[in-house]
Formats: structure tokens, C-alpha cells, sequence
């Protein structure tokens, strides 16, 4: 458990003053009655589904997240995909031109440019060679103005988990936030930091609803943190930063989780079998253990394997310009066709 930690010691100064706006439905919550008429929120009064504004606190989608992770609603926030809530940690802890993140490269590349976006310097500490985090190198570069720490596990783009001993010394010796970004943690054996959350009140965990849950479509990210983050947080996110659509679809989702859970064993399931038939491809040198939905694959040229099956239809990324990645390849692992597909391309080709 960490204790002495004071989120407002963090907290931006114009964010501790800041009013939020207040909108007509955080005025009026109960917008479903169906026996009240809206003369509030100058909306057009003739109904078509969406002529009305959403719930700005998105209360559905919360109620079942809330039961299917088990978390309380006061530590869920919802964004217009993971990128807004991490925008929105930016704004709201750390001071334009002054304060600093780290970042633990190769990872998701969104982390640098939103701190470009918001004049944020970005310190970062490579991961090891088998892409793990060095716990030592990173707390050296803390200084009073490291904000935040950001852990993408399961990784993107290496696909592996990080240490739960190295990330347990960050979260205990790290004195700024630690942001756990758990966009595959589904795809994972690993446990969510979920289940310690209230260990320490540092700590945020993203996920998303873009990937087991099928639904990049739609842009829904989540944020769990404790109450007093979550409301920092909705002092600065837009008033309506989730449309009604989006709402929808997610709860509609959110309803069928067993449907989910049974997209997700497959897709495991078609990952061991690529796993085993990449064994088989000569130009493949190393394939990297993975906790994700896809897999990183060093092969002898990237950019001549990534171009030749670019001409045989099938689009993969080409990670090689990444820090650890030189002529590393990332596959998505895709239907039982296209994986056979993709196998079937990788034996043919020289």
C-alpha cells in the first residue's frame, strides 16, 4: 500500500480553480423521464434518436463496465477513445514548458505526441532488450517535475507483459502518476491492475473498447483511477465528450459479454496457431513472445517482406524504425481464413 501521496500536489493551479462548465443535463440528470418536457438545452424538439444531448457522465455504460470489472462507477471515466483521456491527464497535471513525462520506448507512439501537442517534455528510458521495463534507469530520471510515468502492458508494439515486480517498485517509488495503459490486457493471462487499484492512489489504468470488444469503430476509451483523480479529470473533459451513438452501441456491447469472451478464446486460439506455423518460415529469426492480438516477428529485411506482401494484398505494419525493432514485423491476428492467407503468402515468397 502507498501512503504519503497527495494528489493535489500534482494538480495544475489553474485546474484546482477551474469551475467546470455546467451543462443542461448535469443540471437536469434525468433526461429519460418520459413524462417531462425539455425546454432547457435549446435541442430541436422533434425526436429522430439523436436530437437530444447525451448523457454527459455516459451512466449506462458505466453501470455495466462497473459490473463486469468490478470497480466502482466514482472510479471510471469515459473518452472519445484512450487518446482523449490521456490528453486529458496531460492538461490537467502537468504545466505547459515546465513539468516532464517519461516514456519507455518502443510503445505506443500517441504518449510523445500528445506531450509534443501539450509542450511537455517526453524523458525516455528504452526497455531492455527483451523489452522490459529498467526500473533503476527510469527513477533516474525523475526529478520534481516527472508528472507522469506511462507502462503500456501488454506492450505495443512488442506484445509482452511487463514484470509485476518491476512495475510494483515504479507504482510504490515513482511519486507522480503511473499510468498502466491496458488496451490488450484481455488478450492477456496476466491479471489486471484493476484488482489493486485501491492499493495505490497513484495509479490509472486505460483500457479500451477497441479491441476484444470489437468496437474501434465507435472511439470509447475508459479511465479507472481513484475518486479523487476521476474528479480532476471531469472538471476538464468535454461536456458531451461521448455521443449518443457511441453510448449506445458500447452498452449494447457491454450486454453481451459472453458473445466477447467467445471472439477472445478465438482469437487466442488462431494466435497459437500462427505462432507455431511462423516456426516454419526460413526469413523469420525471432518471434517475441506476445500477450496481445498480434504478434512481433524480427525477420532479415522488413521493408522487402513488408512491401512483398503489401503486393499480395495483405497489410501488416512495418515496426522497423522503432527503438529495438530493427526488421521487426507486426501481424494483427486476423480470421482463420486470413491467417491462412497470410501463412500461405509467407511460404511462397523469397
Amino acid at each position: 500500500m502507498k501512503t504519503n501521496f497527495n494528489i493535489n500536489n500534482l494538480v495544475r493551479e489553474n485546474i484546482k480553480s477551474l469551475k467546470p462548465y455546467s451543462s443542461a443535463r448535469d443540471e437536469y440528470k434525468d433526461a429519460t423521464s418520459d413524462d417531462m418536457i425539455f425546454l432547457d438545452a435549446n435541442e430541436n424538439p422533434f425526436e429522430n434518436g439523436v436530437n437530444r444531448y447525451p448523457d454527459p457522465q455516459q451512466n449506462a455504460v458505466k453501470d455495466l463496465l462497473s459490473k463486469i470489472k468490478k470497480v466502482d462507477k466514482k472510479n471510471i471515466l469515459l473518452g472519445n477513445g484512450s487518446d482523449e483521456v490521456l490528453d486529458l491527464i496531460f492538461r490537467a497535471f502537468c504545466e505547459p514548458n515546465k513539468d516532464n513525462v517519461i516514456t519507455l520506448p518502443p510503445t505506443y507512439g500517441m504518449y510523445d505526441v500528445l506531450a509534443k501537442i501539450n509542450a511537455i517534455e517526453n524523458r525516455t528510458v528504452l526497455l531492455t532488450e527483451n523489452f522490459q521495463p529498467k526500473v533503476e534507469e527510469i527513477l533516474d530520471k525523475v526529478d520534481v517535475n516527472s508528472m507522469v510515468l506511462f507502462l503500456c502492458s501488454p506492450n505495443n508494439p512488442s506484445g509482452n507483459s511487463f514484470s509485476r515486480k518491476s512495475v510494483e517498485k515504479l507504482l510504490n517509488r515513482f511519486n507522480g502518476l503511473v499510468v498502466i495503459d491496458e488496451a490488450y490486457i484481455d488478450f492477456s493471462e496476466e491479471k489486471s491492475w484493476l484488482e489493486r487499484l485501491e492499493e495505490f492512489p497513484n495509479l490509472i489504468i486505460t483500457q479500451t473498447l477497441s479491441k476484444a470488444y470489437g468496437l474501434a469503430g465507435i472511439r470509447l476509451g475508459v479511465c479507472y483511477a481513484s475518486q479523487e483523480i476521476i474528479n480532476i479529470l471531469n472538471k476538464i473533459k468535454p461536456p458531451y465528450n461521448v455521443n449518443e451513438l457511441t453510448q449506445q452501441r458500447a452498452v449494447d456491447r457491454l450486454q453481451k459479454v459472453e458473445e466477447v469472451q467467445e471472439e477472445i478464446i478465438k482469437i487466442k486460439g488462431e494466435r497459437n496457431q500462427l505462432l507455431e506455423k511462423l516456426k516454419q518460415i526460413n526469413f523469420i529469426n525471432t518471434i517475441y513472445p506476445t500477450d496481445c492480438n498480434f504478434v512481433l516477428v524480427k525477420v532479415d529485411d522488413a521493408t522487402k517482406r513488408y512491401n512483398q506482401l503489401i503486393e499480395q494484398g495483405i497489410v501488416i505494419r512495418n515496426r522497423t524504425t522503432q527503438p529495438l525493432c530493427e526488421n521487426c514485423l507486426r501481424f494483427t491476428i486476423g480470421t482463420q481464413i486470413e491467417n491462412k492467407r497470410l501463412i500461405s503468402v509467407l511460404t511462397a515468397i523469397q
